[in-house]
């Protein structure tokens, strides 16, 4: 019997997915075997205003977790696939230094959540609380923490950061807009990017 894949955030959703965007709807179900989900846009802002961070986010910028910068409308095109029932995601920013790509890879767990490992390999996990709100998907981490090998540590609750993303379908541009933040105890919002793209199914390059 085939093996069909599922998406994790379909899974994760259960019966509300229907209360997401139609079009969301469409987005977040698995990418057909043979094609690759193509978004292409730009984000009004990449990245953090704190500058004294960058030096520290260049450790996670080289394994593809996010981007030591403080840029506006940066260009950028999404890939997405399903591979073995994950969402796996790769997204090239086009910044003033040249081409950085962000990868992930997205599984679901038993207790109905979404578990995301960024980095190529991966480096950083985290968990998160699926909702919909509005019609939009809402993501809140309830961990985070650093995946070595086949060792994960996780970050104490007081010290850990919360990440959030927020997708939805914007009809007045036709377009998907995205927003994530992350807001580290004590210091604040530390990393952020938001923006809008179209997106489209392609055939998958052999």
């Amino acid at each position: 019997m085939r093996n069909i894949p599922q998406s994790p955030y379909a899974r994760a959703l259960g019966d509300r997915i229907e209360d997401l965007h139609p079009r969301l709807r469409a987005y977040f179900q698995p990418v057909p075997e043979g094609k690759v989900g193509v978004g292409e846009g730009v984000f009004q802002y990449v990245g953090t205003p704190r500058r004294w961070l960058w030096p520290i986010l260049r450790v996670l910028e080289r394994r593809g977790v996010i981007a030591a910068c403080g840029e506006r409308d940066v260009p950028f095109r999404v890939e997405n696939r399903t591979v073995a029932s994950r969402a796996i995601g790769a997204r090239e920013f086009q910044l003033p230094g040249g081409s950085w790509t962000m990868h992930d890879a997205v599984a679901v767990t038993r207790h109905g959540r979404v578990v995301d490992e960024l980095g190529e390999p991966a480096l950083v996990v985290a968990c998160f609380d699926v909702d919909v709100q509005g019609c939009a998907l809402a993501l809140t981490s309830r961990a985070v923490g650093m995946r070595l090998g086949r060792l994960r540590l996780r970050i104490p609750r007081l010290l850990s950061p919360v990440v959030r993303l927020t997708e939805r379908f914007d009809d007045t541009i036709d377009r998907q807009r995205v927003a994530l933040t992350i807001d580290a105890p004590v210091i604040g919002r530390v990393y952020e990017y938001r923006g809008s793209f179209s997106y489209r199914l392609e055939e998958a390059s052999s």
